[in-house]
């Protein structure tokens, strides 16, 4: 059976784009034809993702779409004649970018009226975590099944070495660690108050590490350097990098302390699943799609009292034994992201469609 995917774009180190590598590579062990189209290609990955305009787009048995944007291949996809199989892995919400920038704004918005337009046009509708399933049923999805993002775990859990960087994260303090884009949703003024409150009342030797691109949205990047400023935090404690290479985020993780999510809003939330599989406690705010991905493992906490949360940060960087017992935890939840659950799940959901 051909079974192809779409995604608008592909870009290395994009989670949706590697979780459909992934994906394909799992559906052609399982004997499937197997290729990953799309729009937008990353110059490194010409030799491995076909464009979507290849004449091979249009002729799967089954054509898995990863929605996360408005695109043209939206329209193309309701016209397939095979089976279509919508993988939604949710578009935020307007109301984050109001304030920071209309552009995204409005995008965002098509983006959500897009998707209400798939609804009658799909074989089955999968969220990558039952946030996002019940999302597609409340606009009218009729049949929904949940089907996670693919986290390519062994890429975490290689051995590298930068000696350079190791030796800045290896000096004495705790390394408290998020990665992903410096966006609204991701409630990074809510990182820098907990940073704040930290360092002030708990304990002066931890460093803040955000990794991952702050060029997305400038205007709210800007008004977190005047938050750090405001609160007086030292430029050596708090600190972004921007976007680093797949060895360098090896590195941060495995130099990592805690992990901390204070998100607003997630549809799945790649890094929990990273830090999981580096051995990285995690501390997150349980808020969308955060308690589906963490399935219990990890520290949650709800309300978002920012006091509480110190006062866990704390205990998870210095309490061993609570360390070890949420370590365990994390690694009993890894397992169900593993290849041989993926791959069964690929199995049943391409065998419902025969």
């Amino acid at each position: 059976m051909i079974v192809n995917q779409w995604l608008p774009t592909a870009h290395h180190g994009d989670a949706i784009g590697d979780s459909a590598r992934r994906v394909r590579h799992l559906l052609r062990e399982l004997g499937h034809t197997s290729d990953v189209y799309a729009e937008e290609i990353e110059p490194a990955l010409l030799d491995d993702v076909w464009p979507f305009d290849d004449p091979g787009a249009t002729r799967g048995d089954v054509t898995i779409f990863h929605y996360g944007i408005q695109s043209p291949m939206t329209k193309a996809f309701q016209g397939l004649r095979g089976r279509r199989v919508l993988q939604y892995h949710n578009v935020t919400p307007a109301e984050f970018f109001i304030r920071w920038d209309p552009n995204i704004r409005d995008l965002v918005s098509r983006g959500r009226e897009e998707l209400s337009s798939l609804k009658d046009s799909v074989d089955v509708a999968l969220g990558v975590s039952e946030f996002n399933r019940q999302e597609l049923e409340s606009l009218g999805f009729r049949r929904t099944s949940v089907f996670p993002i693919a986290v390519d775990i062994a890429r975490i859990q290689r051995c590298v070495r930068r000696p350079a960087l190791e030796a800045v994260l290896d000096d004495g303090l705790a390394n408290v660690l998020f990665v992903g884009r410096i966006v609204p949703n991701k409630a990074i003024e809510d990182h820098i108050k907990l940073a704040a409150m930290y360092t002030r009342y708990v304990d002066t030797g931890a460093r803040f590490l955000f990794v991952g691109r702050f060029d997305v949205v400038p205007q709210y990047y800007s008004a977190i350097r005047a938050l750090i400023a405001h609160y007086g935090l030292r430029p050596d404690r708090v600190i972004f990098t921007g976007a680093v290479s797949d060895e360098e985020l090896v590195i941060y993780y495995q130099h990592a302390d805690v992990y901390l999510s204070l998100s607003e809003h997630e549809g799945f939330c790649v890094p929990l699943v990273e830090a999981m599989a580096a051995d990285v406690p995690v501390l997150a705010y349980a808020s969308t799609a955060v308690p589906d991905t963490l399935g219990g493992a990890g520290v949650q906490f709800t309300p978002k009292d920012l006091e509480f949360a110190a006062e866990l940060l704390d205990q998870l960087i210095f309490d061993d034994d609570v360390r070890g017992r949420v370590i365990a935890g994390q690694r009993r939840r890894l397992t169900d992201f593993g290849d041989a659950r993926i791959s069964r799940e690929l199995s049943a959901l391409i065998g419902s469609l025969s």
